[in-house]
């Protein structure tokens, strides 16, 4: 597959578009930094600006290492490419636009399928309120019972039923499923509820007794962690800023 690392073309894209582009392009690179990768597989999406029925993703064959903002591919809800050379991986159509359909506000959908998230994702118990960021986001976690998900109507239809209006979803035997109105609230919903998941796994394997909340705590925190109604949390956009400055001195490819 040839991959495309051309620089972008000034009058391809408006700047919204560009900005939205090099954002999603660095989430991709951020997940290989933070090891949140499956080969080829899992994906990440951003509705483009001013288009409520369109969406760009990854090319479905590349590496995450192997994204820019220029390769990203368009894709309508409706499944036709309008931008790039690539195929799109079809589960990922049907659980993106599901999310972008149900929740008009939510810009960004990140799903992953960590060993942590998966392993929280095949536990009964589900998210257990064990840590300050568990409770932080356990105000915010949805769950969704597992089916393939290709092109089943009736599935992607309960995927954005079940997402109601929550922001993360752990989607049972499967994995982690965030969403946002940027790229960087995405972004830190699923950093969160990964962290959470990966000490849950570690006391629980540990066999210790675990030390409980008290439930007027979780709420508290579980309060703490509702988004603003307005727009993302200030420390949500500081945090992102601070990752892509580290990204920018490390791996500023995805910019092309």
């Amino acid at each position: 597959m040839k991959i495309v690392t051309s620089k972008f073309p000034a009058n391809k894209f408006s700047d919204e578009e560009w900005q939205v582009r090099q954002d999603l392009a660095a989430c991709y690179r951020l997940f290989v930094y933070y090891g949140w990768t499956d080969l080829i597989f899992t994906h990440l999406s951003a509705r483009v600006p001013g288009r409520c029925d369109q969406y760009i993703i990854n090319p479905y064959g590349l590496l995450f290492s192997e994204v820019t903002a220029s390769n990203l591919i368009k894709v309508d809800f409706d499944g036709n490419v309008l931008e790039g050379d690539y195929p799109y991986n079809s589960a990922g159509h049907s659980i993106h636009t599901a999310i972008l359909k149900a929740r008009p506000e939510v810009n960004t959908v990140l799903h992953s399928h960590t060993r942590a998230g998966m392993a929280v994702s095949c536990m009964e118990c589900g998210l257990l309120p064990l840590t300050q960021q568990a409770n932080e986001v356990g105000g915010i976690v949805c769950y969704h019972k597992y089916d393939m998900v290709t092109d089943n109507p009736e599935e992607c239809r309960k995927l954005g039923e079940d997402m109601g209006d929550k922001w993360l979803m752990i989607m049972n035997n499967h994995g982690l499923l965030a969403a946002g109105r940027t790229v960087a609230e995405a972004f830190y919903y699923l950093y969160t509820l990964e962290n959470a998941c990966k000490v849950q796994v570690d006391v629980m394997a540990s066999g210790a007794k675990q030390w409980i909340l008290e439930a007027s705590v979780v709420k508290a925190l579980n309060d703490y962690g509702v988004p603003p109604q307005s727009a993302p949390a200030d420390f949500v956009t500081r945090s992102w800023d601070a990752v892509i400055r580290m990204l920018d001195r490390q791996d500023p490819a995805y910019k092309q």
